[in-house]
């Protein structure tokens, strides 16, 4: 689990670690820094308070996926995180 984050997000918005990009394809060949995609999942570590009348679906900890081209980058103490909307998240996958 992540340690706690100095910042809140604000109404509907979370907080997202992304997962770290594919090191290897499944038939083992190592995939280049150049070539790697960013990654469309990852874990939620703070969450808003939501819209009035709104609440959150997602909760800190859930695993989540999201838009290819979603949220703003956020780097706190050197790690990268994603800021955006829960709009922005597809799914969440089971634990």
């Amino acid at each position: 689990m992540a340690k706690k984050l100095n910042v809140t997000p604000l109404h509907d918005r979370v907080i997202i670690k992304p997962a770290a990009a594919e090191e290897k394809t499944a038939g083992g060949i190592i995939i280049p820094d150049t070539a790697k995609e960013k990654p469309q999942r990852g874990e939620i570590v703070a969450v808003g308070a939501g819209k009035k009348d709104e609440p959150l679906t997602v909760k800190v900890g859930d695993i989540v996926l999201y838009g290819k081209y979603a949220g703003t980058e956020l780097p706190v103490e050197g790690i990268d995180y994603l800021i955006m909307r829960e709009s922005d998240i597809v799914a969440i996958l089971g634990k």
